[in-house]
């Protein structure tokens, strides 16, 4: 994926000129985010003065995103946003998890090549997160192109002591790291008291986690002294993180389902191999996403894809829906909720399209701008953050003077730049669909045509025909001193 995302105007000028005039120089930082190895909330100071470094684990491609993977998305999204807006340099890596057995089982499944499926919904997770307003990554590594950084893992892992060998496989000791579970809080000696899953023969310990695996003839595989074979799932992140950030970063992200024990186990691996005390000074998990108030399986039937979402929903409108809700906190997707989220949107268009289509000025100034910014800054919080949007929105509703408009033109679109939303000019929002697909322009411009006409020779009957035409295709018509102009309902 390469590129930011696509936007119809360009709002970048108007946010950067917030930093240089409401938030000042670097110093001035006070960004706070939950860090769940210490359960606390922790002012972010990060590892380097020169950049700062994320890397959030991204999605396994081998089905369609769901929106979940979404959540995912736009939550770590929105920390890069603020991130750029406090640092100078900031290095988002999110990784691409081609190599996996779910992926193997469903090119089996269909008979095609792998790299078929995993093109395939790679492209298709690209797409889906761009329609939600997503920018790039700075990186997005795959971990097929990995695998030497993985076997040299390895074989550092063994050389320590902390991995051996049996019946072609590789393991990790867990019993070799004290500090196992750290996380998620998960004791080694509680979790083997209350296990209850049978021991594999190659395993020493029943949590030994897996670095490399014999592959049969039919699965994937690369040569290594230990045979031909494939790395475990938990080492691909530990791999591509050393070896495009580092030894140690500053912020690790992830959904909650993944502190154990996949981040349990990235932060063993990666402390064993590079003789450190930590991977990531800052762990950041997004909360889960629920449907109706239950939780989202394949066995019931209910999970909510995200190409779905956007056949009925705008991007705008579904990624406004996902931040309405603290990250950390779990949502409960239903229809109303995406319903609110449009129509709030249409209130912030609406705002934004009274305030006139002038240039807003480079060195504006934006009014009152420092609640959203804290709420923001205060570990994401969102909802906060969307609620002091809105006092701006209720002052740009009143607003008279063309210097107060521009100012609170420019505010709206610093925070619509923050929050990723606003990224359309209102005349195009409001011509829009449920689905975010413009309408038929033409055929609604037509019609209008007519019923002016009709109008002007005082054809009523006509002209109530081209009105209940237009009725029927959904849009609302705003007559005005100006002309007639119309959006969808």
């Amino acid at each position: 994926m390469s590129g930011p995302c696509l936007q119809a105007f360009d709002s970048s000028r108007t946010y950067n000129s917030a930093l240089d005039n409401e938030q000042g120089a670097e110093n001035s930082v006070s960004l706070k985010l939950y860090n769940s190895m210490s359960g606390t909330k922790e002012v972010f100071v990060p590892v380097s003065s020169e950049q700062v470094t994320m890397y959030a684990c991204g999605p396994t491609v081998y089905n369609s995103p769901h929106i979940g993977n979404a959540r995912a998305a736009v939550v770590f999204d929105l920390l890069y946003r603020v991130l750029n807006r406090h640092y100078q340099k900031v290095v988002y890596v999110r990784n691409i998890t081609d190599l996996d057995d779910k992926i193997y089982e469903a090119a089996s499944k269909l008979q095609v090549p792998i790299t078929e499926i995993t093109s395939k919904y790679t492209k298709q997770y690209h797409e889906d997160v761009l329609a939600l307003n997503t920018l790039s990554p700075t990186l997005e590594p795959k971990a097929t192109e990995h695998i030497n950084a993985m076997i040299v893992m390895i074989e550092e892992l063994l050389l320590k002591g902390h991995a051996y060998e049996s019946e072609s496989h590789v393991l990790f000791s867990v019993s070799s790291f004290s500090q196992y579970g750290s996380l998620s809080g998960r004791k080694l000696e509680d979790l083997k008291a209350g296990s209850r899953v049978g021991v594999a023969s190659y395993k020493k310990d029943p949590f030994d986690f897996i670095l490399w695996k014999p592959s049969t003839t039919d699965q994937p595989g690369w040569e290594s002294r230990w045979g031909r074979g494939r790395p475990g799932w938990h080492l691909e992140c530990s791999a591509m993180i050393r070896e495009h950030l580092g030894l140690k970063i500053d912020i690790h992200g992830g959904g909650n389902d993944l502190k154990f024990p996949h981040h349990d186990n990235e932060i063993a691996q990666s402390c064993c191999a590079n003789g450190a005390t930590s991977l990531a000074n800052y762990w950041v998990h997004n909360g889960f996403v629920e449907i109706d108030k239950e939780k989202m399986s394949k066995s019931i039937g209910n999970v909510m894809l995200v190409r779905d979402l956007l056949k009925d929903n705008p991007g705008e409108a579904i990624r406004l829906a996902l931040l309405k809700t603290r990250y950390r906190e779990p949502i409960n997707w239903n229809e109303q909720l995406i319903q609110n989220a449009r129509e709030q949107l249409d209130r912030i268009y609406g705002a934004l399209d009274r305030l006139g289509n002038e240039e807003v000025l480079e060195d504006i100034q934006l009014d009152n701008m420092e609640p959203f910014w804290n709420a923001i800054d205060d570990d994401l919080n969102t909802p906060l953050a969307l609620s002091e949007l809105m006092h701006i929105v209720a002052a740009a509703n009143k607003a008279e003077g063309a210097h107060d408009k521009m100012r609170l033109k420019a505010s709206l679109l610093a925070a619509g730049q923050q929050l990723g939303i606003l990224q359309e000019k209102p005349q195009d929002w409001f011509k829009k669909g449920r689905s975010g697909e413009t309408s038929d322009a033409s055929l609604i411009e037509n019609l209008i045509l007519e019923r002016d006409i009709a109008r002007k020779n005082k054809k009523w009957l006509e002209a109530d025909a081209a009105r209940d035409a237009l009725t029927d295709l959904g849009v609302q018509i705003l007559d005005s001193e100006k002309g007639t102009e119309w959006r969808m309902k």
